[in-house]
Parts: structure tokens; sequence; C-alpha cells
């Protein structure tokens, strides 16, 4: 029953720890942010999201040197006790330092293991910070390691239960086809188009080498589809 509260209280997102960006005001459920050094903090190791677009940490990089860092970083005290590790952040950290800033608002939240990388994992797939295959990871993450359901981590992440099986099939995908979906190459409904497919390494190849659309790579696996079931009745 604990565990259920807590899953509720974490699907509401992180608004009640850190309130909405710019929040300055203590609540019962919202904390002020204190200003701390940029070299206190540490980025989480277990964070679901690997990769940063140069792109978007360049506009981001801009922004804070107009505005500074709006929105405070979200970080528990470092498991060794040196500092601070970030729990939701790390891209306005990283674009803090490439603009210059010495220091950023944090709100400190004693948080274990397991809630660190929910609410990171939350705070990503709020944002649409992750790629597909990163989305996959962290949801497998919280199964294995954590114990949840489908159904769970839909009502914590705030996505339908067939959305979270169908990224979880990613997982499934040969190695090769997942490097197409990392680097950007395949989106996330080319990705669900191939994973019922008999050759989706050839298949992914050609969508690539062709740029199909989603809804003709959706095409293409109806076919293989329909040419699997010929096989299987010959």
């Amino acid at each position: 029953m604990a565990e259920d509260v807590a899953r509720r209280r974490l699907g509401r997102g992180l608004a009640a720890l850190i309130g909405e960006a710019g929040g300055e005001t203590a609540t019962p459920d919202r904390r002020p942010p204190r200003r701390l050094s940029i070299a206190m903090l540490r980025p989480n190791p277990r964070n679901p999201r690997k990769s940063f677009d140069d792109g978007d940490l360049a506009d981001l990089t801009a922004s804070i040197r107009e505005r500074g860092v709006v929105q405070a970083i979200l970080v528990r005290p470092a498991p060794d006790g040196e500092g601070y590790e970030i729990i939701a952040g790390e891209r306005r950290w990283r674009a803090a330092q490439k603009a210059g800033l010495h220091d950023v608002p944090i709100v400190v939240h004693e948080a274990s293991d397991r809630e660190a990388l929910e609410l990171a994992l939350i705070e990503n797939v709020q944002r649409a910070d992750l790629n597909p295959l990163e989305e996959a990871i962290g949801y497998q993450q919280l199964i294995d390691e954590h114990g949840y359901s489908q159904s769970q981590l839909a009502d914590v992440i705030g996505k339908s239960r067939p959305h979270i099986a169908n990224t979880l099939r990613l997982l499934k995908l040969p190695d090769a086809v997942q490097a197409y979906v990392r680097s950007g190459a395949l989106s996330a409904g080319h990705a669900r188009a191939l994973v019922t497919m008999a050759d989706p390494h050839g298949a992914a190849r050609r969508i690539v080498e062709e740029g199909l659309s989603v809804r003709e790579a959706e095409q293409l696996a109806e076919g293989d589809g329909g040419r699997k079931a010929t096989t299987r009745r010959a």
C-alpha cells in the first residue's frame, strides 16, 4: 500500500518538489530553491538519458546566458557524501557550465536510488527528452529492479499501458537497428513497425536509404507479415 501511494505521488510529476518554473515561494509541497556552486554537483550515472543533442544544448546555453537557470535543478546528497547528485536537470547543469555560470538554483531532496531513477525517468519522459530506446531501457530498469508492472508504470509515468508495452518491444530489435534509433535515423514510429518484421535490419536499412515515412514503413511491415503468413500456410 505504501509503495502504491509513493508511485501515485511520483506520478504527479516534479511540481510537488520543485514547483513551476521560476517559483520561489515555499509551500507544504514546494521547497524554496537555494544556490549552489556548479562544482558541487555531479550527474547521476543511472540517469536513463545518455545522449544530449549538441544543437539543443547550444540553444539552452544561449538562453541561460541571457536569462539564467529559470527552473531549479533537483538534487540529492551524493551517496559517498561528496557534494550532490543530480536527480532532474542534468541538461540545465551542462548548459549552465557552458554559459560560464558559477552557481545554479537547486532543490535538495532525500531520495533513494529507486526514487532518483523514477524521478529522472518521469522528468525526461514528460519533457520528451529521451530517445525511444532510452525510454524503453528506463522502463525495463524499473520493472527489473523495482518490480513495476506495465500498468503501474503507465500510472506513474502518465502514458497508456499500450505505449509502455510498445516501447518495451523496441528492446527486442537487433543492435544494428537500435543504433539507427539512437542516432535519430529512425523514429519511434519506424522502430515499432520494424519489431514485427522477419528481417528488421534489412528493412531498417531500406527505410534509411530510401527515406521512407512511418506510414510507408508500416505498409512495408504489413506486406512482410503477409509473406510470413503465406510461408507458414505453405
